[in-house]
């Protein structure tokens, strides 16, 4: 056991600098809420070797623009999930780098829904229909979900 003022292993990321996204100042370029956060890549370019490494290596795709944009209730983020698997390439949608992975066990959960649960999951904002997805995805996989 470590004592209680070393840092646990598993929570090295912690301390690690992460960068702030270009734009989205409550979370950083690899997604880590900024509240989790407790330093900051300060340095024009950041050292790598103290830096995050994701936060690295997704700074140039986080500062790009958005590929999608689909407000709440939008049905055609489904489209744009489905390109994102066709062309076999990551996409940003929303500010939110979305991996092949996470738009193909969306659209795999999507179709499986009946219409009344897809209404009601297009209520939610794009990020949080992929993450609820991915979830379900997960239970079902697990053995959890029988």
């Amino acid at each position: 056991m470590t004592h209680p003022t070393e840092p646990r292993p598993d929570r090295l990321w912690l301390m690690a600098d992460h960068i702030r996204h270009p734009r989205d100042e409550r979370q950083s370029v690899c997604g880590l809420p900024a509240a989790d956060i407790s330093r900051w890549a300060t340095e024009d370019p950041p050292l790598p070797e103290r830096t995050c490494g994701d936060c690295l290596t997704l700074l140039p795709d986080a500062a790009r623009p958005d590929d999608y944009n689909h407000p709440p209730g939008d049905p055609t983020l489904i489209d744009s999930l489905r390109r994102i698997v066709a062309e076999r390439q990551h996409a940003k949608i929303d500010g939110v780098l979305v991996d092949l992975w996470s738009a193909s066990v969306t659209i795999l959960i999507w179709d499986n829904l009946k219409d009344e649960h897809r209404q009601r999951l297009l209520t939610l904002p794009s990020l949080e229909v992929i993450l609820r997805c991915v979830s379900i995805y997960s239970r079902l996989t697990s053995g959890r979900g029988r």
